[in-house]
């Protein structure tokens, strides 16, 4: 009897044990699927263009163009022709009266502006003055490919105005962060640092874009969809989403195990004739009917 006891009082122990070992493994499963469920990417994702697209037209004009693509996002840049009433001045060199014409204008049109892609220098003055034209705009985050030297400051100067650095990537040969790799190295110690990730410029460096999406999990505010029609050649133009050789539907799946909630920009480099606007009426039904089916 005392064996059997014994025996009954090691079993019960030992389950005891495995069950504490492995209540905090099934709870983090739980906690990853009830997040991963969460995440609704039809309402959640924030779905814009950059208006980089619309570059061949006015401001006003691509404004006119995002409203046919039915469209509520934008990300405007910092580098091209705002209004001919602001004298064609780019958003960099517009005063603070200039930039608030641009902004009551773009609410006007019931549009959001919630970052702004900017190019910047290695002059820490310019950078605060981008900061300042941001925080009037009243953007959450500047997309940007900030000096390989100037991390520290740019993150200091993104903790102060209370924006967020999203880097951005072009392909080998035109930007430092083509590799995810020297990403993850300026995330790392600046915690202001996040992530635009382009997905149609990662395969003209031969790097796959789902690749580089796992790789900066946790990371990522937002996406340029873009895609391209094949890997390794850095001469190619972009093409419509889903005509090439990213796998958006792939991306998308990881993108909501991932948690993410931010914000996708449409983005063409690509000037189609008579206008762009097709093409982005195209991408707007394709990116819908890849999200209904998540």
């Amino acid at each position: 009897m005392a064996i059997i006891l014994q025996h009954f009082i090691k079993n019960r122990t030992m389950k005891k044990l495995i069950t504490w070992i492995a209540c905090p493994a099934l709870f983090f499963v739980a906690s990853a699927q009830s997040n991963n469920s969460s995440v609704n990417p039809a309402k959640d994702w924030k779905f814009g263009i950059a208006l980089w697209t619309f570059h061949t037209v006015s401001f006003s004009k691509a404004l006119d163009m995002v409203d046919s693509a039915g469209l509520k996002y934008i990300e405007p840049n910092n580098f091209t022709k705002t209004l001919p009433e602001l004298n064609d001045s780019s958003l960099r060199q517009l005063s603070p009266a200039g930039i608030q014409k641009l902004k009551s204008l773009i609410e006007q049109r019931g549009l959001k502006c919630k970052s702004v892609y900017v190019a910047g220098d290695s002059d820490i003055n310019s950078w605060k003055k981008q900061f300042e034209m941001a925080k009037q705009l009243g953007v959450e985050f500047i997309t940007t490919e900030p000096p390989l030297n100037m991390w520290d400051s740019i993150d200091s100067l993104a903790g102060m105005y209370g924006i967020k650095v999203a880097i951005h990537e072009h392909w080998q040969g035109m930007s430092h962060y083509w590799d995810p790799d020297t990403t993850l190295m300026a995330l790392k110690g600046h915690p202001n640092f996040g992530v635009c990730a382009d997905l149609g410029h990662w395969p003209k460096s031969g790097i796959n874009p789902l690749d580089a999406v796992k790789k900066l999990s946790g990371h990522i505010i937002a996406i340029h969809l873009k895609d391209i029609a094949a890997y390794n050649n850095p001469k190619l133009v972009d093409v419509p989403a889903g005509t090439g050789v990213v796998d958006f539907p792939a991306i998308f799946r990881e993108l909501k195990k991932q948690g993410f909630k931010g914000y996708i920009y449409i983005e063409r480099d690509a000037t189609d004739q008579p206008s762009n606007l097709p093409s982005v009426i195209q991408e707007v039904k394709y990116y819908n009917e890849q999200v209904s089916k998540l």
